[in-house]
């Protein structure tokens, strides 16, 4: 009798369907995991390129994990980068970098990069990036009288420049310094005429003197002894006439270089940049002849990733539809990733 009573008791207890253990949850643009492999990456990407500034993490836009084995997965990362004032050959660590307000012509930079973690540790197998600058008219919205920027090969910036240049070094004894590239241009119009430019420098064998007796002779120093740097100028041209310079040696950096394009370079201008207003960071640090394969390969593998996070997705998507029935609330999507700087 007792039994019985057990058994019409438990048949009367509540039945509650069971949820279905839900998948594991993918990896966020903000996790710890994620901003460790995006520092890798933007370092790589900074170490990587030869022209230019180097640029910081504005925010991750995504992220997909593909695992491999115990402790092994690839990683792909599409980034939203913003161009810094530190020239590539600069010393300064990208955290003490200051990155361009908008009102500067902020130049933005977006990359996808394709890495491996093993027994934690990250590193870059593939990398394609490209950079473009604010239009005219969305600066212009905010900052009217702010001066954009113009092609690295102006006449009025060429002008300028060797103007800058000439100043320096008429005034500075040792060493003679040499035009390596321009790095940006920009000329503002009202309320007064002005040229604003910034380029990079290397200090060559010659003084001065010697300079004036033969410049021809004047090399950059060699590479156990180079010595870059980066100057600022700015020219009034109306209503007045005016020069102002700044220059600045770095002093020796062991295994920093400067890339020559193999071709004259007395203007300061490399392939990459004549006739564009900014330095092309996907020219800058892609190798022409392995960037095509590279790109092709993160396509590929970027690819099976989504098909890869599509079905954890529907599969997530199925689990949160049992949840919700039982009052479960699901978390918000976890890329894109949280804005650094600002958003352009």
């Amino acid at each position: 009798m007792k039994a019985l009573v057990a058994l019409i008791l438990l048949v009367q207890l509540p039945i509650h369907k069971a949820v279905p253990a839900a998948p594991p949850a993918p990896l966020g643009c903000d996790d710890p995991e994620s901003e460790a492999a995006a520092e890798v990456a933007v370092n790589y990407i900074n170490g990587h390129s030869h022209h230019g500034y180097k640029f910081a993490l504005n925010r991750i836009e995504d992220i997909r994990v593909i695992p491999q084995g115990p402790n092994n997965k690839i990683m792909f990362l599409e980034l939203d980068l913003l161009e810094t004032r530190c020239h590539v050959l600069s010393p300064t660590p990208l955290e003490n970098c200051t990155v361009r307000s908008f009102a500067e012509h902020a130049v933005e930079g977006d990359c996808d990069v394709k890495l491996q973690k093993v027994d934690g540790i990250i590193s870059v197998l593939a990398s394609k990036c490209h950079s473009h600058a604010d239009s005219n008219e969305d600066v212009s919205k905010v900052c009217p009288d702010c001066p954009l920027l113009v092609s690295l090969n102006n006449t009025e910036v060429l002008g300028t420049v060797a103007a800058a240049l000439n100043d320096y070094n008429s005034k500075t004894a040792d060493p003679y310094l040499r035009l390596l590239e321009i790095g940006r241009a920009q000329i503002q119009y009202y309320p007064s005429h002005v040229v604003y430019t910034e380029f990079a420098v290397g200090a060559t064998n010659c003084s001065t003197e010697q300079a004036k007796a033969n410049v021809e002779s004047c090399q950059l120093l060699p590479e156990d002894q180079s010595n870059f740097g980066f100057c600022t100028a700015s020219m009034l041209k109306d209503p007045t006439q005016s020069l102002n310079v700044n220059c600045q040696l770095y002093g020796h950096q062991h295994g920093v270089i400067y890339a020559h394009p193999g071709q004259d370079t007395s203007a300061g201008l490399v392939p990459s940049a004549v006739g564009f207003i900014n330095h092309n960071l996907g020219l800058a640090h892609n190798n022409p002849v392995a960037s095509e394969s590279a790109s092709s390969e993160i396509l590929r593998s970027m690819l099976s990733a989504k098909s890869v996070a599509k079905r954890a997705v529907a599969e997530a998507a199925q689990h949160d539809k049992v949840a919700h029935r039982v009052g479960f609330v699901p978390p918000p999507p976890p890329c894109p990733g949280r804005i650094r700087h600002f958003d352009i």
